[in-house]
């Protein structure tokens, strides 16, 4: 691997840790994130209350994270204009719209419309993000979703801004019926796609745990899975929650990060409960105290545990970017 450009490296020192570990909390759900608030009527939730709530998760959890996966619609610019992310935390921004288009077992990502990484890089962004949901075996659905992160990578080329990306799975056919078999499927599922994902210009991959604890618990098979991940896997990588519990996830962290992972981005695992809550002030509490020590553990797993991201580059720290004299009239 070459050396980085020196806009994408210090976009990447801006989201790590000072270890070089990713311990980054996501924020960014749209869809589903109206739908913890009221489960039983989604759309009544306001975009005043969207922004107060993920206003509360920055402002709790900002000062003790790496950085803050957030979504443009309702908290990039919020929590900017607001003065509730800290200076000292990075900010990653979604680029996709939520949901998908097609049907159930052919999903399709598109971008936001009026949104993109000229705009991300333009308010002071960190780095840029993309869900695509993703099955290696599905073609030429799985070529067109490729096209679409290569089309936001060469954007993030362009601006020279650090580009991560996070592959879903999702069951097809009998799988949807029989978890077991789709959990079967998923390891060598996400193992391809780390393959696929990795062979365009991307910086981060943001990768699902490539398999199910309720169906495998051996830890050192599951180290031995992760391993193969870490080694279809060209660039740097951090295991994303899914959703799970937090106790499953602080479990698939440490084992991720013991196979060469580079830290974490979670989201409901550290503070979906939060969202049960209706009244504000013990809504805060809860953040402030369960999910800000939920946060603390994690990064303490993955920092003890866990790859500095700089040395999945076959480079010298002091090297990552390469600058000779001169070098501001070719940048």
């Amino acid at each position: 691997m070459t050396s980085l450009t020196v806009g994408k490296l210090r976009g990447l020192q801006q989201i790590a840790g000072p270890e070089g570990i990713f311990t980054i909390c996501a924020l960014d759900h749209r869809g589903s994130f109206r739908s913890m608030i009221n489960r039983e009527n989604p759309q009544a939730v306001t975009y005043d209350e969207m922004v107060s709530r993920k206003m509360e998760l920055c402002s709790t959890l900002g000062p003790h994270a790496s950085a803050l996966l957030i979504d443009p619609l309702f908290g990039a610019a919020q929590c900017i204009s607001q003065r509730i992310l800290p200076r000292t935390t990075g900010l990653l921004v979604s680029t996709e719209a939520t949901g998908y288009e097609g049907g159930k077992e052919h999903r399709v990502t598109t971008l936001l419309e009026g949104w993109g990484v000229e705009k991300i890089k333009r308010m002071g962004a960190s780095a840029a993000k993309i869900l695509v949901y993703y099955r290696p075996d599905i073609q030429p659905l799985a070529g067109e979703q490729l096209k679409t992160v290569n089309a936001v990578a060469e954007d993030c080329i362009k601006y020279d801004l650090p580009f991560l990306v996070e592959p879903v799975s999702y069951p097809v056919g009998n799988e949807a019926d029989n978890p077991a078999e789709f959990a079967r499927r998923k390891e060598e599922i996400v193992i391809q796609t780390a393959r696929d994902i990795t062979s365009l210009p991307i910086d981060v991959l943001k990768a699902e745990f490539p398999s199910d604890l309720r169906y495998r618990q051996d830890t050192s098979e599951l180290v031995d899975i992760c391993r193969r991940l870490d080694k279809a896997s060209r660039v740097p990588w951090v295991i994303l929650s899914a959703g799970v519990d937090f106790d499953t996830f602080a479990r698939q962290v440490e084992i991720a990060c013991r196979a060469g992972a580079s830290g974490f981005l979670g989201g409901r695992a550290i503070w979906q409960e939060a969202m049960d809550i209706g009244d504000t002030a013990e809504r805060v509490r809860f953040l402030s105290t369960v999910a800000v020590d939920r946060t603390r553990k994690l990064a303490e797993i993955a920092t003890r545990h866990g790859t500095p991201w700089y040395q999945r580059y076959d480079i010298s720290t002091a090297e990552l970017a390469g600058v000779s004299e001169g070098w501001y009239r070719q940048y």
